[in-house]
């Protein structure tokens, strides 16, 4: 698995399509960090890890009714072409009513975080 950020996106994407509750997938820190930007925002109930050798990552999915929270999910930076942006030049996705994620020096964070801290970074992905 080359990239493991695309492989959660599309695991969450299929998840919701599958209207599960909940999904586990290989853990890695990137992965956790993501999920604890997910939860922070809204867009997921819970996650954990799970496992002693082989750690797992399991994420609980949120839903209004039948609906899933998480209406789009899309990658922006890939291992082939990786895309940076300054923290004036992170974008407002769905005009502020969706999330940018960024890997930042100061570690993964949300849009709206690095542009407090005033950090620019590596443009991971775009949740709506």
């Amino acid at each position: 698995m080359t990239d493991t950020i695309s492989d959660l996106l599309t695991r969450i994407r299929n998840a919701h399509r599958a209207l599960l509750t909940e999904l586990t997938l290989p853990h890695s820190k990137m992965k956790e960090s993501i999920a604890a930007i997910l939860k922070r925002e809204g867009y997921i109930v819970a996650y954990s890890v799970e496992g002693k050798p082989l750690k797992k990552l399991k994420i609980q999915l949120k839903y209004e009714g039948r609906r899933a929270v998480i209406t789009g999910l899309r990658r922006v930076s890939s291992p082939g072409l990786r895309r940076y942006v300054a923290s004036t030049e992170i974008p407002r996705v769905r005009g502020g009513l969706g999330t940018a994620i960024v890997s930042t020096s100061h570690g993964v964070m949300s849009g709206n975080e690095a542009r407090q801290k005033n950090v620019g970074g590596e443009l991971l992905c775009f949740v709506w």
